[in-house]
């Protein structure tokens, strides 16, 4: 599908990888696009992928307050040598996710005292004009409008299939199809 100036921007939703997709790098992944447009592709985070490690774990000598306690994320896989943070909220009254991106320590550290949810990121998810629209038209993504779901999942790695369960059965077979079908 050619990304045409009509073609609606994926900014904002969730790429849902397919259960079919084999790639490491997004296998069952939920990833937020942050920014999509027809010039310069699309950008976003892995959101449910923890590296198991906190922001002081990579941060150790500086003063981090809350944000030394703040999980770190594999946003995916490009420039995995950088952390980045983003902050999200949940807008009630208009039911989508706010995401501010690129933000300094200093940012993260305010949105942290303001109430917000702060993620850090090591690395993310890139793709060049076009790219995701072919990638869409051959069947490898599910778009969602973001859900409240994926700042209230208990395991990330449960986000893959909460969020799918919410967008009905169709979706719910998904969610359920076994990682190994070959081993069925």
């Amino acid at each position: 599908m050619p990304t045409t100036p009509d073609a609606p921007p994926l900014t904002g939703n969730l790429l849902l990888a397919v259960p079919s997709m084999q790639d490491p790098n997004f296998k069952r992944t939920v990833i937020f696009v942050a920014a999509h447009n027809q010039e310069d592709g699309a950008f976003g985070y892995v959101l449910n992928r923890p590296l198991d490690q906190r922001v002081a774990d990579l941060l150790p000598d500086q003063n981090l307050g809350a944000l030394g306690q703040v999980p770190v994320y594999i946003g995916g896989p490009v420039a995995t040598d950088k952390l980045a943070f983003a902050s999200l909220q949940w807008n009630r009254k208009k039911s989508i996710l706010r995401c501010q991106t690129h933000l300094s320590v200093a940012d993260a550290i305010h949105e942290l005292s303001m109430g917000h949810e702060v993620r850090g990121f090591v690395g993310y998810s890139g793709w060049s004009s076009g790219q995701i629209e072919g990638e869409i038209e051959r069947k490898s993504w599910i778009i969602s409008p973001a859900k409240k779901v994926i700042l209230t999942v208990d395991q990330p790695s449960a986000m893959w299939g909460a969020v799918l369960d919410e967008m009905g059965p169709i979706y719910q077979l998904m969610a359920n199809t076994p990682e190994r079908v070959d081993l069925n």
